[in-house]
């Protein structure tokens, strides 16, 4: 992937933006368990950080996907990953289907203003037996004149308790599993949602997560995204976006959690001598950054091959993107495990303390092999792309 010179200026302007407003309070941040969802994302909107990839029609930056991943990638040295995330979730989550497939009027009530930082969105799709096996969800949306009537739960909701609006997957008819669900904008003030409560997961504290409960929530027809019966098509187009953001986020994550490893192995002293030292330990560092740079390398991969099919008018991912896609997606997870364990060894008892920095990433980054589809997915569609999945019957 070629990095021009406006790349360079979109990554400096994320670097100044995390050094200034993001990474000073993200102590405080975890510690309260939320972040001022609408405070950051009214700075980030101000600069255009939160549509670089949209159209400029709705106040995006009418850049391709590139640009968004070099975003999601300086959004990896944020110390609290739970408030990248969720920026991930406004910019690349809850908004691509909306922007593709939206109507000009959806798209000036919820896409303009998410884009410009004044609401937050969110997506649901999860519910407590529905995560990876998004066809299993059973939240549905009968027509009542000129309305949708919502009925269901959605479960691990990111930005659920701030959230202004949701890109909602319910079932709107009888039909198969992958023919009978749709995209839905929801209201998150409209008359029967309930935020029951925020979460309290392992990691990611500083991002509210919640249950939310649909109970017989009205919302009109209009706010169909796109065709009746095509939204888990339009889900999965989410995912490709959602897991190449994931992969490109955790990237200089990774590559701070070892920096931060180098610096404190480099003055702890075992036995008259610095940790770092040691062969086994600089030879292991060396190791797993080039372990990281691999990834970028995929992911850069992915993503100009992504670029150019949309260039080309190809709004569905070919299988060669989704492959690449599930890959970075898979080894993004797989890394932050390896590299938060294998750093965390080194830091000794300080590495087990709840403030080390590789503690709190050792807890974030678990996240990773689960969100947006877990690993035996991302190995599923991986193995059915390569043609190695046995037939059935």
């Amino acid at each position: 992937m070629h990095l021009t010179q406006t790349h360079e200026e979109i990554r400096d302007l994320v670097r100044k933006v995390v050094d200034n407003d993001i990474n000073p309070y993200a102590d405080q941040w975890e510690e309260q368990m939320i972040f001022p969802a609408h405070e950051l994302f009214g700075k980030l909107g101000a600069l255009g950080l939160l549509g670089v990839s949209r159209e400029e029609r709705w106040g995006g930056l009418g850049l391709d996907y590139s640009y968004s991943v070099i975003v999601a990638e300086e959004l990896g040295r944020v110390r609290c990953p739970a408030v990248s995330m969720a920026i991930g979730v406004q910019t690349d989550m809850c908004t691509p289907a909306l922007a593709a497939f939206g109507s000009d009027e959806l798209k000036a009530e919820f896409l303009a203003p998410s884009i410009a930082g004044q609401l937050v969105g969110c997506v649901g799709v999860s519910e407590v037996g529905a995560g990876s096996d998004v066809a299993s969800i059973r939240t549905t949306a009968r027509k009542d004149g000129d309305d949708y009537v919502i009925r269901g739960e959605k479960m691990w909701i990111t930005n659920g308790m701030q959230a202004d609006w949701m890109c909602c997957l319910c079932n709107t008819s009888e039909g198969k599993p992958h023919q009978n669900k749709s995209l839905i904008i929801v209201p998150m003030d409209a008359k029967g949602v309930e935020r029951s409560k925020k979460l309290h997961k392992l990691g990611m504290w500083s991002s509210d997560t919640a249950q939310i409960y649909l109970d017989d929530v009205r919302v009109p027809q209009r706010n169909l995204v796109g065709g009746e019966g095509f939204g888990f098509m339009m889900q999965m187009a989410q995912f490709q976006e959602e897991r190449l953001w994931g992969a490109a986020n955790v990237i200089k994550g990774l590559e701070t959690v070892i920096q931060d490893t180098i610096d404190y192995t480099g003055q702890r002293m075992i036995f008259g001598k610095p940790v770092l030292h040691n062969q086994v330990v600089h030879f292991r560092l060396a190791e797993l950054q080039t372990e990281v740079e691999a990834l970028r390398a995929l992911v850069y991969r992915a993503t100009e091959l992504y670029v150019a099919e949309r260039e080309a008018g190809n709004l569905q991912a070919s299988n060669e993107v989704v492959k690449l896609a599930s890959m970075a997606k898979l080894k993004a997870g797989r890394l932050a495990r390896e590299v938060a364990d294998a750093c965390l060894q080194y830091w000794g008892g300080m590495g087990f303390m709840w403030e080390s920095p590789v503690a709190r990433f050792f807890r974030d980054g678990r996240l990773i092999s689960i969100g947006a589809g877990a690993d035996e997915v991302m190995l599923g569609i991986i193995a059915k792309l390569m043609g190695t999945l046995p037939k059935r019957g």
